[in-house]
């Protein structure tokens, strides 16, 4: 039976969201574990990955910021180890994008895979590698099977026009395969380059010989985690966390109503349906600080961080220079529960240094508050990418502050 409704004000909708995602714990550092790994991949369920390394590559930075200055290979450790070495605990697949995710959500994704080897879901191009192309596809599946991991690059075949995305077929083949399935990842290049074996080689075989869910247990699972890791969220909110379609996610979403799981609130300002997880917390007051990459999950859904922090957000990699307001590769910066400001980082490698291309405050902030704490952020990003120091290269309203700071 459903249970009742129930408002929340806005401050407090925040403050689970941010409870939910794991901000307002003590971050452990360079003490960070696999425990504390586990903990927050429990918080988030899945890492998204950006090949943009202008900063540092986007996976890592989530766990930066719930855990502070943590060593990077206990991340690469768990993501790429070769099995059977060392406590390999996470695969590679499309969730919210591309992702790292927990061996235990790989039979909730096969819905996913079954539909990609259909040619469904899938982009146009790879699609045609399972239909009109699918020889190709399973020869090289075979080669792969007889020769073990391999790259796109080993293959042997010209890369197509187009740049960065001007893909060989053998690539297009090899991501046919990834999607639906036949394939994962074994573990990836210096270069960062995807090397594609079996799932039976890489994955464990309690993973592998898992019985397949249900598309609409899968789907009802999916939504389950989602909430959990949101804490209150609209159902928009819900489904993009996993990219599940209305058709799929909404008669779902009314099952898990009905069962209790999720109860159906009013948040003050939000005009769509909304639900609380029935184990969300509420903590008295809002806590967390930290930088956020453009990729978090608190805030990779712009509508729902404008809803929670009022940030007005967008990703202007791809907007010509002159035409950027904030800059390149923007994190914005969480203080006490609130997004106060947001920077343009780029990390010199070459000098040492990490570069502040620009710092801008938000309407709601004081420079003289955000700018020590901002400074103290940027200092222990500097030191966790292993950078001698912070310059400040660029202009925006808070660089001068961040520069007397200093």
């Amino acid at each position: 039976m459903t249970k009742a409704s129930f408002d929340l004000s806005a401050a407090e909708a925040r403050r689970i969201a941010l409870a939910a995602q794991g901000f307002g714990r003590g971050r452990p550092g360079r003490a960070a574990g696999p425990t504390a790994l586990g903990r927050a991949l429990e918080q988030v369920q899945l890492l998204q990955i950006d090949s943009v390394n202008v900063l540092t590559r986007a996976h890592y930075l989530p766990l930066f910021s719930r855990l502070g200055d943590y060593p990077r290979d206990l991340l690469d450790v768990a993501a790429w180890s070769p099995p059977g070495k060392k406590p390999r605990r996470l695969f590679e697949y499309w969730a919210h994008e591309a992702s790292l995710l927990p061996f235990d959500l790989q039979p909730l994704l096969r819905w996913r895979m079954a539909r990609a080897l259909r040619g469904e879901g899938i982009w146009k191009n790879v699609a045609e590698h399972g239909s009109t192309r699918r020889a190709h596809a399973e020869a090289l599946l075979e080669r792969i099977r007889q020769e073990g991991p391999m790259a796109a690059s080993e293959v042997g075949e010209a890369k197509g026009p187009g740049g960065w995305w001007g893909w060989s077929d053998a690539k297009r083949s090899l991501e046919w395969l990834f999607w639906s399935g036949q394939l994962t990842t074994a573990t990836r290049k210096s270069s960062f380059e995807r090397l594609y074996d079996l799932p039976e080689r890489v994955l464990p075989a309690e993973v592998v010989n898992a019985p397949t869910p249900r598309d609409e247990d899968a789907h009802r699972a999916l939504l389950l985690r989602a909430a959990r890791s949101l804490g209150v969220a609209t159902a928009g909110d819900l489904r993009d966390y996993f990219r599940q379609k209305p058709a799929d996610a909404l008669p779902r979403i009314a099952e898990l109503v009905e069962a209790g799981e999720l109860i159906p609130v009013k948040v003050e300002g939000w005009r769509q349906a909304t639900y609380l997880h029935r184990e969300a917390r509420t903590p008295r007051s809002a806590a967390g600080t930290a930088l956020l990459a453009p990729f978090d999950p608190l805030i990779w859904e712009r509508s729902r961080a404008e809803r929670l922090f009022g940030l007005d957000y967008r990703i202007e990699i791809y907007v010509p220079a002159d035409k950027r307001k904030y800059g390149y590769y923007v994190l914005p910066f969480l203080l006490n529960g609130k997004i106060v400001a947001r920077v343009d980082l780029k990390s010199d490698r070459k000098r040492g240094k990490l570069l502040v291309q620009s710092a801008h405050l938000e309407s709601h902030a004081k420079a003289a508050v955000v700018a020590e704490p901002l400074l103290g952020e940027l200092r222990l990003m500097a030191g966790w990418l292993g950078l001698a120091g912070v310059e400040i290269v660029g202009g925006g309203g808070l660089a001068e502050a961040l520069r007397a700071a200093s």
